[in-house]
């Protein structure tokens, strides 16, 4: 693993648990069958709430396009994304994508 994508949503405050029911229903089994298990998946508990935050591992960015262009062209996920949209639980998106440095693996427990 050398590419992790940190997804960052922010939720409408008092909606978290029904956007992560929802996610974890209706997106993530979609989502795992192109992208694999994520590396976790959190909630804020300080500094901003009412966020969701999932990392996903990838060995190179060739490899993340082609899984997320795989996934984007799944006719469930754009029917999944259509009806995310309509339930309006999310009110910003943000991405990081983080390069795995070249260390010795003492540094990390990433291997």
């Amino acid at each position: 693993m050398n590419i992790v994508d940190v997804r960052r949503y922010s939720i409408v405050p008092g909606r978290v648990n029904e956007y992560v029911d929802f996610f974890r229903n209706e997106g993530l089994p979609i989502q795992v069958s192109y992208l694999g298990r994520p590396l976790g998946y959190f909630v804020t508990e300080t500094g901003p709430l009412n966020q969701v935050v999932h990392m996903w591992a990838y060995e190179t960015m060739a490899d993340r396009e082609q899984r997320r262009s795989e996934l984007e062209k799944d006719p469930k996920w754009v029917a999944y994304r259509e009806k995310s949209t309509k339930l309006a639980l999310i009110l910003a998106q943000e991405n990081t994508l983080l390069k795995a440095l070249t260390v010795p693996s003492r540094f990390t427990t990433l291997d």
